[in-house]
């Protein structure tokens, strides 16, 4: 049975390998613990639960509880339910994703700039695994107001959403999208280094 002390004690090398090794009857203690006020141990059991994602579908029962996280009044709790959701999409058979998208997308509202940072690093993973919302992702991507957000993030956020669009325009070709995505690399908030690397992506 999983402890505190055992998560805890975890090298977070390990974290992968001990994630594989968990027992099914532990993830219910794991979701529990995400609640929990001690960012330590709070952490702790997210990266156990994200890794666990990755390979088996016994975390996928939780995703009420991941959606219910989307418009919890701490925005670590966002974070976590945003990302334990994106990690699970491989996993939804039954196309929950669709319904929750909108829920999702809020979050690129949110007050915090890191919030908005793994919602949008989130939505790439389910672009990847849920073409069928690639439309719908990349609209709001397109109009998100960078102006809105600190200055200090902008050249963060707009990667992350520039990443997103690569990863859609494998699937979806626009016009939307790469008019956009030649804004960004002739405009003003990249540096020259980022826009090299992105022109090395494209």
């Amino acid at each position: 049975m999983v402890t505190i002390e055992s998560i805890m004690s975890i090298d977070k090398g390990n974290l992968q390998e001990a994630s594989i090794g968990l027992d099914e009857n532990d993830i219910p203690q794991l979701v529990e613990w995400l609640s929990l006020k001690d960012d330590n141990i709070r952490y702790r059991a997210f990266l156990l639960l994200q890794n666990r994602s990755l390979f088996f579908d016994d975390v996928y029962p939780y995703w009420d509880t991941f959606r219910n996280k989307l418009t919890s009044d701490n925005s670590y709790q966002r974070s976590i339910g945003m990302m334990l959701i994106a990690e699970n999409v491989i996993w939804d058979t039954e196309n929950r994703t669709g319904d929750i998208i909108d829920d999702c997308l809020q979050l690129l509202n949110d007050e915090k700039p890191i919030t908005i940072r793994q919602c949008i690093q989130s939505l790439g993973k389910i672009a990847s695994s849920k073409p069928d919302l690639n439309d719908k992702i990349a609209s709001r991507l397109i109009s998100f107001n960078l102006m809105a957000v600190k200055e200090t993030m902008r050249k963060s956020i707009l990667l992350d959403i520039l990443n997103v669009l690569c990863t859609i325009r494998k699937e979806l070709k626009s016009d939307k999208i790469d008019s956009f995505i030649l804004n960004a690399l002739s405009g003003e908030i990249l540096d020259k280094k980022s826009k090299k690397q992105m022109e090395a992506r494209l």
